[in-house]
C-alpha cells in the first residue's frame, strides 16, 4: 500500500491538546430551585465559604449566569457533577 505524503504546508496543527488549559463551570439561573438550596449546593460542590457561595448564587440570579469554578477539566467535571445532583443547569466552557 503506498504511503501518502503530506506536504509541509498542509501539516495540521495539534488542536486537541488542552493540558494545562483553564476551564470554567457556569451556573445558570432557573425558576425551579430555592435560593438557599442553590447556595448550599454551590458550597457542597466547591467548598467555598457561605459568603462566596452566596455571591455566586446572587450573580447567577441577577445576571442569568455566574462562573462557579475555574480549573482543570477534571476539577470542573467534579464540581459540575455535584451541582447537577439537584438538577441545576450548568455548562463547562473553555
Amino acid at each position: 500500500m503506498p504511503v501518502l505524503e503530506v506536504p509541509e504546508s498542509e501539516t495540521l496543527e495539534n488542536t486537541g491538546d488542552w493540558e494545562g488549559h483553564v476551564w470554567q463551570v457556569i451556573l445558570y439561573n432557573d425558576d425551579y430551585h430555592l435560593f438557599d438550596q442553590v447556595v448550599w449546593q454551590v458550597q457542597k460542590a466547591t467548598g467555598y465559604p457561605f459568603p462566596r457561595a452566596l455571591a455566586i448564587t446572587m450573580e447567577a440570579h441577577t445576571t442569568g449566569r455566574a462562573v462557579v469554578w475555574a480549573g482543570s477539566i477534571e476539577e470542573c467535571l467534579r464540581v459540575e457533577a455535584v451541582l447537577r445532583e439537584i438538577g441545576l443547569h450548568t455548562d463547562i466552557v473553555a
